[in-house]
């Protein structure tokens, strides 16, 4: 048997004829990543293309990480005005554009529905990111990796970041069977895929067709609830002016297209589209001045403060997100663990220096939007069970607390994984109640029915003290402020939640803006009593 085997094998060597050294490489092996880029560049017109500007109509914007519920896609707003200058010597942009809700659904988060016309004007400038309003400029700097990253996803922008210096393109080429569904019948082909590192870490791959145009660009960047998330620009529609060739539609993703594939729902991933009106080759604009209380911008400090609301009933705040710590006999439930890890460690912290001999045990969850839930990684590292609805379950289970290795910003679950983290003891689900106490104090958690703002949505009720706390679709204004002439739909949903669950609410504590008495939210939803 052995003397056959090798008898087999031999033949097979006679049969892969010359060694690779002695044969003439073929097209594919003589190909290289410049010489791919070189006539990528030639085709498209990016040789002498310094800049370009265009404009767009048909678009939408969707909100990322504030899906209506855990299998939807992110909710879209249209854009009604779009325009945009890249400037790829400056390593600049300027981009302007005007959202309206336009006739996409009325549910989901991030401002859902928006009331007439908003204007936003985002700028970056190597490293420098800011927003303009009012006439002022806003430093923005945790959005200027990704501003950047957009110039060197761009259509030519990938091309100039690929073929600069020290960028070290690689080139793979693979084939690919198409998509099923609405897009089934794409041919098997074969594509070539240009990948380089930019900004130190960001490695970006683009996809090269057989028209050779550039026809995807994808890359990771960091995110507090999917860690290295997917982000990436798909282009079509090629048009012509002057020998520079630009899409005509734009359609990106943010996260991974899986949303519908159980058991990894993400909430999305269509997070922009345009159709592209005009373009022009060349056209830099006007020079970007980074403002000066922008050029020094770091990030705002983490602050908490504390009021307390009822003896053993601490409000914590000092940003744009709250919690609330309630205080049992042997341990502490917080009610949110809001943005990201720094913002739950530094709550923890505070909690724990008021109550040093007991631990957060619990953390209460409000709902799946990823402001939200952008601490729950950290609660639970910290020893803390995540309470929240059954609907969220799988998600947060398989997507959230997860094993994924983050590379970009890593956070302790990453890099110190607890020996017990799939055997621990990890989840509470809430279906319509769930009380938690020690036999003095009651802490009660509902489940806010029919939401327009969220499917899955949790409110907090202490009965003793009579407090009641929810996120999102109350956030009480400042005092004076008007109220507004048709109340909002969340908010009138929580009222009826609050009613049918037969409720006695003295004081609402929001977990944005501030805490107010029950007279306040009557007003603001237009209710007697």
């Amino acid at each position: 048997m052995a003397r056959r085997i090798w008898t087999i094998v031999a033949a097979l060597a006679l049969m892969s004829g010359p060694t690779s050294s002695q044969s003439a490489p073929s097209s594919q092996q003589a190909q290289t990543a410049q010489s791919v880029l070189q006539a990528l560049s030639k085709t498209m017109g990016a040789d002498n293309l310094r800049c370009i500007s265009y404009t767009g109509t048909n678009g939408y914007v969707g909100i990322v990480g504030q899906a209506h519920d855990i299998k939807s896609d992110w909710p879209r707003v249209q854009i009604s005005n779009y325009s945009r200058t890249i400037n790829y010597d400056a390593k600049s942009s300027y981009e302007d554009r005007t959202i309206t809700q336009g006739n996409y659904p009325r549910i989901g988060g991030g401002g859902i529905p928006i009331q007439g016309e908003q204007r936003q004007q985002a700028y970056v400038v190597d490293k420098s990111a800011w927003t303009m309003q009012g006439g002022n400029a806003n430093p923005q700097p945790e959005a200027a990796d990704v501003r950047a990253l957009d110039i060197w996803m761009s259509p030519h922008g990938f091309i100039k970041g690929a073929m600069a210096p020290g960028a070290n393109p690689v080139l793979i080429t693979r084939y690919e069977n198409g998509a099923v569904g609405t897009l089934a019948g794409h041919a098997f082909r074969k594509l070539n895929i240009i990948s380089f590192t930019a900004l130190g870490k960001y490695r970006i791959n683009g996809t090269i067709n057989s028209d050779n145009l550039l026809e995807r660009v994808e890359t990771r960047i960091a995110n507090p609830v999917r860690g290295d998330m997917n982000y990436e620009a798909e282009y079509s529609q090629w048009k012509d002016v002057g020998g520079v060739k630009f899409p005509g539609n734009f359609h990106n993703h943010t996260d991974w297209d899986n949303e519908t594939q159980p058991p990894h729902y993400n909430g999305g991933h269509n997070s922009f589209g345009l159709t592209v009106t005009a373009f022009k080759p060349n056209d830099c604009g006007q020079a970007l001045t980074v403002p000066a209380n922008v050029a020094n911008a770091q990030p705002a400090p983490v602050t908490v403060t504390t009021q307390m609301l009822a003896p053993g009933v601490i409000y914590l705040t000092g940003g744009t997100h709250h919690s609330v710590a309630v205080e049992f006999n042997d341990y502490i439930a917080l009610v949110e663990a809001p943005l990201n890890q720094a913002r739950t460690l530094a709550v923890f912290n505070a909690v724990r220096g008021m109550y040093p001999n007991k631990p957060i045990k619990y953390v209460v969850n409000s709902h799946n939007h990823f402001d939200h839930l952008g601490g729950l990684r950290t609660a639970y590292h910290e020893g803390a069970t995540i309470i929240t609805h059954s609907s969220n379950h799988d998600f947060y289970k398989n997507e959230v607390l997860s094993h994924d290795v983050w590379t970009l910003d890593p956070d302790r679950l990453s890099l110190y994984p607890p020996t017990e983290f799939d055997e621990g003891y990890q989840f509470e689900d809430v279906d319509s109640r769930y009380t938690l106490s020690d036999g003095t104090r009651n802490l009660d958690l509902y489940y806010v029915q029919g939401s327009p703002h969220a499917e899955g949505m949790l409110m907090a009720y202490l009965p003793r003290e009579k407090i009641l706390i929810e996120a999102d679709v109350y956030t009480p204004p400042a005092p004076g402020a008007a109220m507004p002439a048709t109340p909002p739909a969340a908010a009138v949903n929580l009222y009826d939640n609050i009613k049918g669950y037969k409720l006695d609410v003295t004081t609402i504590a929001g977990l944005h803006g501030r805490a107010v008495p029950w007279s306040d939210f009557l007003r603001f939803v237009n209710k007697p009593n």
